[in-house]
């Protein structure tokens, strides 16, 4: 390895370790820090974003969102944090109204908790989740259609878009793979976020609950601002400071538990 190879080994090591100390990093103030170029510093965020160790945003990088893997997968992975958040995400749900469910595991638990005696119509592009709706015999349930993507667990594209078309729910409970209060909402897949747009732009309100793990991360493609979230329902472990900045922005919060 010659000089200049080790030089940019040292630095991106030492911007992963801003990254795990911070949970941001600038690339001003790093140039500032290294004595190099923004331009220098701009390109090693790009080569450590392709090797999936970070995630630009503009001006500088976020870590990378933990939400990987397929749904099935993820349900099972912190399920009493995730039935915390669904008891307080319950209380938002309004008996009477038209919620769509998004594809999502903390999602998935909140259609489970919601009471066996709950009456609205329910909508939803993942089957996972209409199975649950299913469950509970005051609900009518309506599954949007299309092509399955197997590591979202939901319907997207033209025909998903098109029954979401024919909706217009008083709350959608979107799922958030990375959350930040400059990159807003953000998720793996390109089609999923698109999708998620067009659900949150449907409907009154958008409710997103979410593990603490994922706020102030993100992930390669934007769904919408924080401040189109009316509600945020986040983990009693959550930062208060965090929240109080999330409510300047107009987020109500909720914290479970």
């Amino acid at each position: 390895m010659n000089g200049n190879e080790l030089l940019l080994a040292e630095r991106q090591s030492a911007i992963a370790r801003k990254l795990q100390s911070d949970g941001r990093v600038i690339a001003a103030e790093l140039a500032a820090e290294f004595g190099v170029s923004e331009d220098t510093v701009r390109r090693d965020l790009r080569e450590m974003a392709a090797a999936g160790l970070c995630e630009r945003v503009y001006g500088g990088a976020l870590p990378v969102s933990p939400a990987g893997g397929t749904l099935s997968h993820r349900a099972t992975q912190a399920p009493d944090r995730k039935q915390s958040l669904a008891v307080a995400a319950v209380s938002e749900i309004a008996p009477g109204s038209t919620v769509f469910f998004d594809a999502g595991s903390t999602n998935l638990a909140i259609a489970a908790a919601l009471p066996i005696d709950m009456v609205l119509t329910a909508a939803t592009n993942a089957p996972a989740i209409a199975s649950a709706l299913l469950e509970k015999p005051g609900l009518n349930v309506v599954l949007i259609g299309g092509l399955l993507d197997r590591q979202v667990g939901g319907s997207l594209g033209a025909k998903a878009m098109r029954d979401m078309e024919a909706l217009s729910p008083d709350l959608c409970i979107l799922g958030a793979c990375g959350i930040d209060l400059t990159s807003g909402v953000t998720t793996f897949g390109f089609e999923d976020a698109e999708f998620k747009r067009f659900a949150a732009s449907r409907s009154r309100r958008v409710l997103v609950a979410a593990t603490s793990e994922k706020f102030g991360t993100a992930a390669p493609h934007a769904v919408l601002p924080v401040a189109h979230c009316e509600c945020l329902v986040v983990e009693r472990d959550a930062d208060p400071e965090m929240l109080v900045q999330y409510r300047d922005r107009g987020c109500r919060t909720v914290v479970a538990g």
